[in-house]
């Protein structure tokens, strides 16, 4: 039998799967790509008032926290939102790439469904194929859809199109790398952790390449992200770039195909360090072990935004001298003096730790519907152990875990603002700062937890729905849920 045998099969089975996830994914970005045009449009309606901002952008906060500054000398509409927005849609592609592959690879070996799918006419490297099949289609309808969202805002056809597949190369890039990262490690939760600090990385690593030498130096060259970047959408269109992306895609997807055909289903090339016989006496509540399953996870995001947010406070010192030569009017437009151009800059850092921490947040409550799917919830709730209890145990990790997250990119900020400036003082007010998000991360987290409780259904897993249903839901979630056991309390 072939060892490709059933991925036509498996990629519609994949594809009906994610019938609700990937189109929410998709649209979701491409919206937000046009709102980027349209609400600029509406700020914005001068060649003046866009030549003001992006003279203000074009510093290394700006270049930091957006691109290489392609057209920034002159920008136009479009220029100025490839340059200024398009970092935070490229994170938002990879991550759904990660998302993808994890789900349909190591996801469903946890569960035991591809040792079933296997049983069958079904060869070996199928599932791989058709998850990567399925990114593929992904991402194209990702192009598709966010050229055509841009192109109806406004914007030339040509350039969204480049714009757009650039979303789509960094995607594909980070399927392959997933897809690779799964068939090393044994869990799934550890194969998405690794990809996204494989992100992140490619993030800081695009950063400082772009600070150290304007329009990019060589060191951008080593991030996946300034590939995409690179293509200087809206100003100078090349493709040439996108093939860094698809070349290394192909390198990762077959040296995975050739630990897939080496390594025993179900197991990974470095096996889970062996746990002890008897579990401790402080594991004996539901809270101890949902810390303790998350503590790897809540320790990598917290020295990975420490870090970011100490080199992001480095730079204060440099950026403070850069707002003291920016002329009298800007000043004035911009906040009145440099000290404010430079809270607004600390609070911008703040403002990108939110958003990632709010991205560890939605991994964490979705953490509850692997546990329901992997049956691993059984044994807890055939304890003295409620299924409220249960859940708010898990909750209240999560929320812990943002605190800790916030808190800790404050101080790396902080302490990163204190030794540029001289000034000690920076420390508890970036502190303060990044805390000062945590209701919109906790926010975003009930919004998860509602959806896990009012959805039977693991495919939907987007909309608005109120958190305060949270509790009522999962007391009273139907026991002929397939993925709740009828002999759990309620």
């Amino acid at each position: 039998m072939n060892t490709f045998t059933g991925t036509a099969s498996l990629v519609r089975f994949d594809l009906r799967r994610d019938r609700i996830k990937l189109p929410l994914w998709v649209i979701g970005i491409s919206a937000l790509a046009a709102y980027f045009v349209a609400a600029l449009q509406l700020a914005y309606p001068a060649a003046e008032d866009l030549r003001g901002v992006a003279g203000f952008a074009d510093n290394p906060a700006g270049v930091m926290m957006s691109g290489p500054g392609y057209g920034m000398d002159d920008p136009t509409l479009e220029a100025f939102v490839a340059n200024q927005y398009g970092l935070y849609l490229l994170v938002a592609a990879a991550f759904m790439n990660v998302l993808l592959v994890v789900r349909h690879t190591r996801g469903e070996e946890e569960n035991g469904r591809t040792e079933l799918v296997l049983a069958g006419a079904v060869g070996r490297r199928a599932p791989l194929t058709a998850a990567l099949a399925t990114a593929v289609v992904a991402n194209a309808a990702l192009v598709v859809a966010g050229s055509a969202a841009m192109t109806a805002a406004g914007v030339d056809a040509g350039g969204a199109v480049l714009f757009a597949a650039g979303f789509a190369a960094l995607g594909l890039f980070f399927a392959a790398l997933t897809a690779l990262v799964c068939q090393v490690c044994e869990h799934g939760r550890t194969a998405t952790g690794l990809a996204a600090a494989a992100l992140g990385t490619a993030f800081v690593v695009r950063g400082v390449g772009d600070v150290l030498e304007r329009h990019g130096s060589a060191v951008s060259w080593l991030s996946p992200v300034a590939w995409s970047q690179q293509t200087r959408a809206f100003v100078d269109p090349r493709w040439g770039p996108l093939a860094l992306s698809l070349g290394f895609a192909a390198a990762a997807a077959a040296a995975a195909y050739r630990v897939v055909d080496r390594r025993d289903l179900g197991a990974g090339l470095v096996p889970p360090r062996p746990g002890r016989a008897e579990a401790a006496p402080a594991l004996a509540n539901p809270f101890a072990l949902a810390l303790r399953q998350q503590r790897g996870s809540i320790a990598g995001w917290g020295a990975g935004l420490a870090l970011m947010g100490l080199f992001y406070g480095s730079l204060t010192g440099s950026i403070a001298e850069s707002f003291a030569n920016l002329p009298e009017d800007i000043l004035a437009l911009m906040g009145g003096s440099a000290a404010n151009l430079v809270d607004g800059f600390l609070g911008l850092t703040g403002y990108t730790t939110a958003f990632l921490a709010s991205c560890f947040a939605i991994l964490s409550v979705r953490r509850l519907r692997g546990e329901e799917q992997s049956g691993r919830i059984e044994p807890v709730l055939a304890t003295a152990t409620s299924r409220a209890g249960w859940m708010a145990a898990g909750l209240s990790v999560t929320a812990l875990g943002v605190v800790a997250l916030l808190a800790l990119a404050g101080v790396g900020t902080g302490l990163g603002a204190a030794a540029s400036t001289g000034e000690p003082t920076r420390v508890p007010a970036s502190v303060w700062a990044h805390l000062g998000y945590a209701p919109a991360v906790l926010g975003i987290a009930a919004i998860g937890a509602a959806l896990f409780g009012l959805a039977p259904a693991p495919s939907i897993w987007s909309g608005c729905w109120s958190s305060t249903a949270t509790w009522w839901a999962v007391s009273d979630r139907s026991s002929t849920c397939p993925t709740a056991p009828a002999s759990s309390p309620r």
